[in-house]
């Protein structure tokens, strides 16, 4: 007999708890899921579950909506600038990392010169005497 495997759901809170953890109306939550800020995942059921990550992003838009008073428009692209420049700083923390090992790789050979990269390449040349 084969052997299933279940997903396991990610651990979530419901709206309820959301709403109140947060001082807000649940209808709030499901506006900024209609709007695109927020997409909390769904159980079986169909019942909304919010991460951890969801909750950190919830806090984000609560700081950009209440303290800064940023309207909905102007929180999505603060948010999508925000993503945009962590996936930046991912990318220049790579880049960095290839031009370490590559700074690393040249530095070990101290005495050999390389010649790939020279913007001109110097071949040598074999130079016979006449007869």
């Amino acid at each position: 007999m084969p052997q299933r495997t279940k997903k396991r759901a990610k651990a979530g809170y419901m709206i309820s708890a959301v709403a109140e953890l947060y001082k807000l109306h649940p209808q709030t939550l499901r506006l900024y899921e209609r709007v695109g800020l927020l997409k909390p995942s769904r159980s079986q059921g169909n019942t909304r579950l919010y991460t951890d990550s969801d909750l950190e992003r919830l806090d984000v838009i609560l700081t950009l909506a209440r303290d800064m008073g940023v309207n909905l428009a102007g929180i999505e692209i603060i948010l999508n600038m925000r993503e945009k420049m962590i996936e930046m700083e991912r990318q220049m923390g790579e880049f960095a990392k290839v031009v370490q090992q590559e700074l690393s790789r040249v530095a070990s050979r101290p005495n050999a010169p390389d010649t790939r990269h020279a913007i001109v390449r110097a071949i040598p040349r074999i130079v016979r005497g006449s007869s």
